[in-house]
């Protein structure tokens, strides 16, 4: 069986949203059609079950459903990578493995959290699911919700084992994005993780980024992308900056609840969240539902 590595990472790869029905079961039309529309505006991975697909929320059983899902919709044409983000080192491998036997091709890693694990835990942690695991892995670094980062010399060494293909970066520190940057093996991605960061990532040496809102965007992104990355920075920003009102909105309230609330208008019907997490203010889904309205308008 081979493998992808890191070659794969790059480009757009949207978290998407774990579309479901009023009793928590996966809306297989809905994903059928979140996939449909995101594989045909060119996408070059995608990322089911991440925070934005609710992982924790959802029933294991649902959690494979959806893996399996991803992976029958996109038939091979971009890689698929779900999130595992159990706190538990069994917990994790036992999804991994769940997910490796319905044909995902890597594993997004989270940070393990609630016990403060030291930087000699967490290097161990990796260390340990990557001999382990049956498929390659990325490290998912998102401190703002772990309350965990990730030395970035920490980050060096596990970048150098031959599984650990890649990273997700959500801290938010650029400094600390920059030394992680200077010291990663050649065979390692780092992906941007931040919407609100990524073109600054991308001019930093990202190959690409996990991006939440390229779930309804996901060519504007792109344009920000191949901006960023030919070196057309003031371009790149220019553009970012446009998506500023929508990224304000997205994120307004916990994330997915906005984009859900919209994602009618790209014909995904499924704005039903998972508790604990509501569906967002009255005010803020007609404010969302009006900047989409408008982005969309200025695509066509």
């Amino acid at each position: 069986m081979s493998f992808i590595d890191a070659s794969r990472l790059r480009g757009i790869i949207p978290a998407i949203p774990t579309p479901v029905h009023a009793d928590d079961t996966i809306n297989e039309h809905a994903t059928k059609a979140l996939l449909a529309y995101l594989l045909e505006q060119g996408i070059d991975g995608v990322l089911p079950l991440g925070g934005t697909g609710e992982y924790g929320a959802l029933a294991r059983a649902e959690r494979v459903k959806m893996a399996r899902l991803t992976v029958e919709a996109v038939a091979g044409q971009v890689p698929v990578i779900p999130g595992v983000l159990d706190p538990g080192f069994h917990d994790a491998m036992d999804a991994g493995k769940a997910f490796a036997d319905v044909g995902a091709d890597a594993l997004l890693v989270l940070t393990p959290y609630y016990t403060n694990p030291t930087q000699a835990g967490i290097r161990d942690y990796f260390l340990r699911y990557a001999d382990s695991s049956p498929l390659p892995i990325m490290i998912y670094e998102i401190p703002y919700r772990t309350r965990i980062a990730i030395a970035p010399e920490i980050l060096h060494e596990l970048s150098r084992h031959e599984r650990i293909i890649g990273m997700k970066a959500c801290n938010t520190d650029m400094y600390h994005f920059l030394r992680t940057i200077a010291g990663v093996d050649d065979s390692f991605a780092v992906l941007s993780g931040e919407d609100t960061l990524f073109p600054l990532h991308v001019a930093a040496g990202a190959r690409g980024g996990i991006v939440v809102t390229a779930s309804l965007l996901p060519r504007a992104w792109r344009n920000i992308y191949d901006a960023a990355r030919e070196g057309r920075t003031e371009e790149a920003l220019s553009l970012h900056r446009d998506l500023m009102p929508l990224m304000n909105l997205a994120f307004a309230e916990t994330n997915p609840g906005p984009m859900k609330s919209v994602m009618d208008l790209i014909g995904v019907n499924a704005p039903e969240m998972l508790a604990p997490l509501v569906p967002p203010a009255p005010e803020l889904q007609q404010a969302m539902r009006a900047e989409l309205s408008r982005q969309l308008a200025m695509a066509r």
